[in-house]
């Protein structure tokens, strides 16, 4: 792994979604789509990394 620091960004760029999905899903009432649409970030996040990744080297 070339450059740490975009990969703690990048980690911490998706955990952040993942923990409001997390807490829309089970910590509150009537927003369980809000809870998906949050959650789908995450993955989206981590693709756009592995794409960056991809087009530096």
């Amino acid at each position: 792994m070339k450059n740490k620091s975009f990969f703690y960004l990048i980690v911490a760029a998706s955990l952040v979604p993942f923990l409001v999905s997390v807490y829309f899903w089970f910590f509150t009432t009537g927003n369980e789509m809000e809870a998906i649409f949050v959650g789908i970030w995450v993955p989206s996040i981590l693709s756009f990394a592995t794409f960056l990744q991809v087009t530096k080297q």
